[in-house]
C-alpha cells in the first residue's frame, strides 16, 4: 500500500490564503451587486433597435420601436446646474455618464407605452457609446412633466 504524504509548508499557506481570498473577493465583487458586468441587461448589443428595445425591456419599461428618433450628441465638457443634476441621476443609475463629458454619443428616444399613470406622452432616452449604455431616462412631454431613471 502506498500513501503520500502532503506537507504543508508556510510558504505553501500563505500562497493558498492569498488565492482563497482573491476568489472571494471577485466573487463578492461579482455576485453583489445585480447590475454587475455581467448581468444580462448589460451584455445585450444596443447597437440594433432589437438590442436597445430588450435592454428597456429588461427594466420593466415597453416601447413604440416605429417612435425611434437618434442623434449624435455631444455631451457637455461640465456638468453644472441643471446638468449637474441629471450627471447625478446617471450616477445614482450606476451608469458613469460623466466620464463621458466632452465626448459624442449617440441618443436613442422612444415612446414608453406602458406608463400607465401618465395622461401626456412618455419618452424613454437612451445615450449610447461604443455599443454602450452609458444613461437614459424616463420622461414626460409635459409642461409640468417629469423625469426619473430608467433603472
Amino acid at each position: 500500500m502506498f500513501t503520500k504524504c502532503l506537507k504543508l509548508t508556510k510558504k505553501s499557506a500563505v500562497i493558498f490564503l492569498i488565492i482563497l481570498g482573491i476568489v472571494l473577493a471577485a466573487a463578492v465583487i461579482l455576485c453583489s451587486n445585480p447590475r454587475s458586468l455581467f448581468s444580462s441587461s448589460e451584455l445585450l448589443n444596443v447597437s440594433s433597435l432589437d438590442g436597445r428595445e430588450k435592454y428597456l425591456k429588461a427594466y420593466g419599461w415597453e416601447i413604440d420601436p416605429d417612435s425611434e428618433e437618434s442623434r449624435t450628441v455631444l455631451l457637455p465638457r461640465d456638468f453644472e446646474g441643471a446638468l449637474a443634476d441629471y450627471g447625478e441621476m446617471q450616477t445614482e443609475q450606476g451608469y458613469d455618464f460623466v466620464s463621458y463629458a466632452g465626448l459624442e454619443c449617440k441618443q436613442y428616444t422612444y415612446i414608453v407605452t406602458n406608463y400607465d399613470s401618465c395622461t401626456s406622452t412618455v419618452y424613454a432616452t437612451l445615450y449610447v457609446k461604443s455599443s454602450r449604455v452609458i444613461g437614459g431616462d424616463i420622461h414626460s412631454a409635459a409642461i409640468d412633466g417629469f423625469m426619473h431613471g430608467i433603472r
